[in-house]
């Protein structure tokens, strides 16, 4: 295989529109070493509960304001910041609002692989 195009709805959130982009792709099915996901959220507060993974993530801002919890950190950001929270340390982060908060989290694995800690 030289090249694969995967289309949106393989990988979006059937129920968040056309402009909408929430979901998540798992590169490791493509010969892709990474796991993609696309948040989008006006809530605040949203956010997933605390986890780690064993290989880093990265978080491109794109829109709006987030609260992260890293390891015993807690770090702000804001469109055109990027995140990066090493392997193994415990993680979490939330809308800050107001408004829509977008991101693109970039898992370092070709499958996701995550252990819940709340």
């Amino acid at each position: 295989m030289l090249g694969k195009v995967i289309d949106k709805a393989s990988w979006a959130d059937a129920t968040a529109g056309v402009d909408n982009w929430r979901g998540e792709f798992e590169g490791g099915a493509y010969g892709a070493g990474i796991c993609v996901i696309f948040v989008h959220t006006e809530n605040i507060g949203d956010g997933p509960r605390l986890h780690r993974h064993p290989y880093p993530e990265t978080f491109i801002v794109r829109n709006g304001r987030v609260r992260f919890m890293v390891g015993d950190a807690t770090v702000d950001a804001e469109a055109g910041q990027i995140v990066v929270c090493p392997a193994n340390v415990p993680h979490k982060f939330e809308n800050l609002g107001p408004g829509l908060l977008e991101q693109i989290d970039i898992h370092e694995a070709g499958a996701f692989e995550t252990v819940w800690l709340e």
